[in-house]
């Protein structure tokens, strides 16, 4: 599917289809009445009939207007206008989407952007239209052996901005939107795969064949021996009863100056989470090949972050491993030092993600980063205190926690801050080790967690993400989001027009 922005009228355009907007009680949109006028009025005439209420999910095809020179219109329920707001119009566009993938029209122009949005800009729509038509299209059948029907999609897609002078920030807003999707495929086949394919030795190989599409990408994998001879007891301690063995797969994009700080992504990779010895119960256990669902959005921001070419220096890390039950698994009560030098007492095997984590996070050190962010699906309890919309956001560093609250803000993939008082942390006391892995009650479990990590990200700037709301769906939609790539692209993207700035500003 290709993007592209143009202006122009839209009773000019000579293309397969047209899409317009409809207000709910059938007012058009200002693109749609300049359309009506010149073609004699015939859309207010169909919707005086009633043929078309205007709300969101409801669409119309027409066919051969008078006075026009496309070949079909598609007119689609926006709502009501005042209610527009970030939700909304990535609901009417997933709508539109679906009802021109319903046409056998190969090109498209769509005048949608000419909807008000609530404080969003052109571009901001722009983006969110190629973000939402590209996940549209999305199927994941490739181990079908007979495949989803063929659906027809529009090869062209042409989005219409005001005049010339919106023509380079239409562009690039499209730039950004082509590779922020192609980002989220990457991780929702990632997430997707069944778990006797996606093991920890596959995500190192896909790790090199994205090396191998971008010659900017250094890939280094460390094999367990590697980690042995490390002290990563604590990642160690997670792969004892698996047959596959443990990775640590490291990603190095550097773009930027070379004396500039990298940003370095931390992705739990559990490939299956079968909870080890204090085994999960085994209804929706299938599920668990999601949990490294935070390793395919390490390995999908980095594909964004290149195809948009940005002009700085990051770090992928993946610490992958299976937990499984087993002769060698570890048990409850077992004391690992990590590679900080730090002991654990193992209270709950089935609390892993932290324990490779804590040894990701100590690594990380050695990069001095300038900021690192941990994303994981961590806790279920962080389900039960937001649900499965946001992110939750914990940090060390309230200026990082705040630019990711923007650049959520700024991708419409949320986040919500939970809070790391150190009232919280006397809860992993232990009276045989460092620190236990898990709070001897249930209480605030996803900040326990959090609180876990932050133990181990003292000499940085940290922040981590809960994923476990967010990075699939559950039900008839079950699959992987590929969320949160498009919040860390944008954190991204608001760092190279950051580090832009300041050079501009030493320049003068």
């Amino acid at each position: 599917m290709e993007f592209t922005v143009k202006s122009g009228n839209p009773e000019k355009q000579r293309t397969a289809c047209l899409a317009l907007g409809v207000y709910e009680s059938r007012r058009l949109t200002p693109a749609a009445e300049q359309f009506d006028t010149a073609c004699g009025g015939a859309l207010g005439n169909l919707l005086r009939r009633g043929d078309l209420e205007g709300k969101i999910g409801q669409s119309l095809l027409l066919f051969n207007l008078p006075g026009t020179l496309c070949e079909r219109v598609l007119l689609v329920g926006c709502g009501r206008e005042r209610e527009v707001d970030d939700r909304r119009f990535r609901q009417i566009m997933h709508h539109a989407a679906a009802a021109l993938n319903e046409t056998a029209a190969a090109e498209v122009v769509i005048y949608l952007t000419d909807l008000v949005v609530k404080g969003r800009e052109l571009n901001w729509k722009i983006r969110q239209i190629v973000e939402a038509f590209e996940e549209a299209r999305y199927r994941s059948d490739a181990l079908k052996s007979k495949k989803d029907a063929p659906r027809r999609f529009p090869r062209k897609i042409i989005l219409s901005v005001p005049g010339r002078r919106e023509l380079p920030g239409g562009e690039r807003a499209v730039r950004e939107g082509v590779a922020i999707a192609a980002g989220v495929k990457l991780t929702r086949d990632l997430g997707n795969l069944p778990p006797n394919l996606c093991t920890p030795a596959y995500l190192a190989e896909q790790a090199q064949t994205l090396a191998q599409e971008f010659p900017a990408l250094r890939v280094e994998v460390l094999e367990e021996t590697d980690l042995e001879r490390l002290g990563m007891g604590a990642l160690l301690a997670v792969t004892r009863g698996s047959a596959q063995p443990a990775k640590l797969i490291r990603l190095e994009y550097r773009q930027g100056p070379a004396m500039r700080k990298p940003y370095v992504l931390v992705g739990k990779g559990v490939t299956f989470d079968t909870g080890g010895i204090s085994l999960k119960p085994g209804e929706g256990m299938d599920e668990m090949k999601f949990d490294m669902c935070g390793a395919a959005s390490v390995l999908g921001t980095l594909r964004a972050c290149m195809e948009l070419q940005l002009p700085l220096n990051v770090i992928g890390l993946i610490p992958a491993v299976e937990n499984m039950p087993g002769g060698r698994a570890s048990r409850p009560g077992d004391i690992v030092t990590s590679l900080s030098g730090q002991t654990i007492e193992i209270l709950n095997t089935d609390a892993e993600g932290r324990l490779i984590l804590c040894d990701a996070l100590t690594y990380a050190e050695r990069d001095e980063p300038a900021a690192v962010i941990d994303i994981a699906t961590l806790t279920g309890a962080c389900i039960i205190a937001l649900g499965r919309h946001p992110h939750g956001l914990f940090s060390n560093h309230p200026p990082l926690a705040h630019a990711l609250q923007a650049a959520a803000h700024t991708a419409y993939d949320r986040v919500w801050e939970l809070p790391l008082w150190e009232d919280y942390q006397e809860g992993l006391d232990s009276n045989f080790a460092d620190m236990a892995n898990v709070a001897g009650n249930r209480d605030g479990g996803a900040i326990m967690g959090a609180c876990f990590l932050s133990r181990f990200a003292k000499k940085f700037h940290w922040a981590h993400l809960d994923i476990a709301g967010t990075a699939w769906k559950t039900g008839k939609a079950k699959g992987a989001t590929g969320r949160p790539v498009p919040l860390l692209t944008q954190y991204l993207l608001d760092r190279a027009a950051e580090a832009e700035r300041e050079d501009g500003r030493a320049a003068h």
